[in-house]
């Protein structure tokens, strides 16, 4: 093992620590791995920086703004609104008509925006059927991901992939080369879910209103004011109960009535009955420092909050939100959106204390109350995804012909005129914005820059290992250990590792790192590297072992609910059904030996 070989795996093995403890961003982790590259003299600059300006990576950006356009001018929410018309209520046919059209949308948009886009309609139709929100959100992720799996642009790792066998010299793969591998992959996960999937899924509501109900009300008291306190005539923001006591006013009882908005201006009056969150030693002390009474019989009830001035609202952070690691305090949630948080669901849990200062993470479902009046505002923002069906005509619906109009132009360069998909997608998103489908700011916002920086300081990594022979290297050692088995279990022992390795990193890092080893196990074995790769990327696309593996996962963790172990239990048996049907059938499509 020469000196290069050693360095690139310690590289490897310090990212893939950095990657599974989460220490630093994954897009940070990617450039320290560029960086690395060049100052250990394994890369020069000119060929670190390169993957800025690989083809695969403006292929992803361009594909991220093509959806945006289809989010901007509601055509994935009309799809999402066929769902509540024909699925009724039985709860198997449920999820194959949401499997079915969230796999399918995956197939031409990023995985995380199918998900995002019909994650509403999924909460409201679980509350319609009756049906806990937990034994359709998993479903809902899953078929995200297994639908990307269909064609080059349904997710990053299977234009990773092309690009790196392209630059190796070897046959790629065309636009619907994916699709007769990513049906069976699709199919089997959508038999799966319905026939054992669906009977492992935990069966709670995320939203359990009577148990948060409960919660809030042991955290909650009502306070009047004795004639004599100062803060008679100040307003919220000068009471400074929040800075100095840690009380947040959750609502203010006015001649018997709520009031459907406070913010930081409201003028607190002499007779009026502030409902409170906070804890009990902090409350004695605000009693005793500033006059108040603390009611003995409560009027208060969550239940009262929603009514046709004020509106409970549940709501999860979007995919690129601005308020992921802030607290509400510091973003000034309720002056900003005019709603104040009741309580946030993390991982099964429910915070009720403090909520001004939680920090709010990806994944976070917040119970929310505000005037009616500010609802539309609330579910236009780019922060959050309002759990309940948005309504269409907030989109721009008199551009929808031109983005599906738009999305067929692409289709039909790549298929029928034979241009490269970045050029094609360049195209489409150049077009969507000339179109009037979404402005050239809303672009931008479509884009996961996190991503793509992840995209491009992981693909020197991948020239690395080429570079210095450690591909071929670990080739060589897979072949030793589990050669003798045959070529099968060699395809078995890729796509385990390629499914492990995608849970602490991400996929499309897990295919730069993987695809590069395939390929040269496959030459090794005079194989057909085409597929050893396809098992490769449809390892890394499915990843359904961890809530972190994906971001489709974690943008239904919070909502739907769920603990760690859900996503284990119901993921593992799907793992080996898709790595059964994959070692039995992709032989059959795409033959191991020319």
């Amino acid at each position: 093992m020469t000196p290069e070989i050693t360095l690139v795996l310690a590289i490897i093995f310090v990212a893939v620590i950095l990657f599974a403890t989460e220490k630093l961003r994954v897009d940070v982790i990617a450039l320290l791995v560029l960086l690395t590259l060049i100052l250990t003299g394994l890369l020069e600059p000119l060929e670190a920086f390169s993957g800025f300006s690989n083809p695969a990576v403006i292929t992803v950006w361009a594909v991220y703004i093509v959806s945006g356009g289809l989010f901007r001018t509601g055509v994935a929410d009309m799809l999402g609104e066929q769902i509540i018309r024909i699925a009724g209520k039985s709860e198997p046919r449920l999820i194959v008509i949401i499997m079915l059209t969230c796999g399918t949308m995956s197939a031409f948009m990023n995985n995380i925006g199918a998900t995002a886009v019909l994650l509403p309609a999924v909460v409201g139709i679980s509350r319609r059927a009756k049906i806990p929100v937990s034994r359709l959100l998993i479903p809902l992720s899953f078929s995200s991901l297994m639908g990307g799996n269909m064609t080059l642009i349904g997710t990053p790792p299977n234009v990773l992939a092309t690009s790196i066998l392209a630059d190796r010299g070897l046959p790629s793969f065309g636009f619907i080369d994916f699709l007769p591998t990513g049906l069976i992959v699709f199919g089997t996960g959508i038999v799966y879910m319905v026939l054992i999937g669906r009977h492992l899924l935990p069966a709670h509501q995320s939203t359990d209103t009577t148990h948060t109900s409960k919660q809030i009300r042991d955290y909650a008291s009502e306070v009047s004011l004795k004639p004599n306190s100062p803060l008679i005539g100040k307003t919220l923001y000068e009471s400074r109960l929040g800075a100095d006591y840690d009380i947040t006013v959750i609502t203010i009882i006015r001649q018997g009535k709520l009031q459907s908005s406070i913010n930081r201006d409201t003028q607190i009056l002499e007779n009026d009955i502030l409902v409170v969150e906070s804890s009990v030693q902090n409350l004695m002390r605000a009693r005793d420092a500033l006059n108040l009474t603390i009611e003995a019989e409560r009027k208060f009830a969550l239940d009262d909050l929603d009514q046709d001035s004020t509106h409970i609202v549940e709501v999860t952070l979007a995919p690129r939100s601005r308020m992921v690691g802030q607290s509400l305090r510091g973003a000034r949630f309720r002056d900003l959106y005019g709603f104040t948080a009741l309580a946030v669901w993390r991982g099964g849990e429910v915070i009720t204390r403090r909520l001004r200062d939680v920090r709010l993470r990806f994944g976070d479902a917040l119970l929310l109350k505000g005037p009616q009046y500010r609802l539309p505002a609330l579910i236009q923002s780019e922060d959050f995804l309002v759990l309940e069906p948005v309504q269409l005509e907030l989109r721009r619906r008199n551009r929808a012909p031109h983005a599906v109009g738009i999305m067929a132009l692409v289709l039909g360069l790549v298929i029928v005129a034979d241009f490269h998909i970045s050029t094609a997608m360049v195209i489409g998103s150049v077009l969507m914005v000339l179109s009037g489908a979404l402005t050239m700011d809303e672009a931008y916002q479509s884009i996961e820059w996190r991503s793509i920086f992840l995209i491009a300081g992981m693909l020197p990594l991948g020239m690395a290992m080429d570079s210095t022979g450690t591909a071929r290297f670990l080739a060589d050692q897979i072949i030793a250990l589990i050669g003798g088995f045959g070529p099968i279990a060699i395809l078995a022992g890729i796509y385990i590792l390629s499914s492990l390795v995608t849970e602490p990193m991400s996929n499309a890092a897990a295919t730069v790192l993987m695809v590069p080893i395939s390929i040269d196990v496959a030459l090794g074995l005079g194989a057909s590297p085409q597929a050893f790769v396809l098992t490769t990327v449809i390892a890394a696309s499915t990843s359904f072992l961890t809530p972190v593996g994906h971001q489709a996962n974690v943008l239904v963790f919070g909502p739907g609910g769920y603990r760690f172990s859900d996503y284990t239990r119901v993921g593992g048996l799907l793992n080996i059904a898709i790595l059964a049907a994959t070692l039995i059938f992709l032989p059959m499509i795409w033959p191991l030996f020319p």
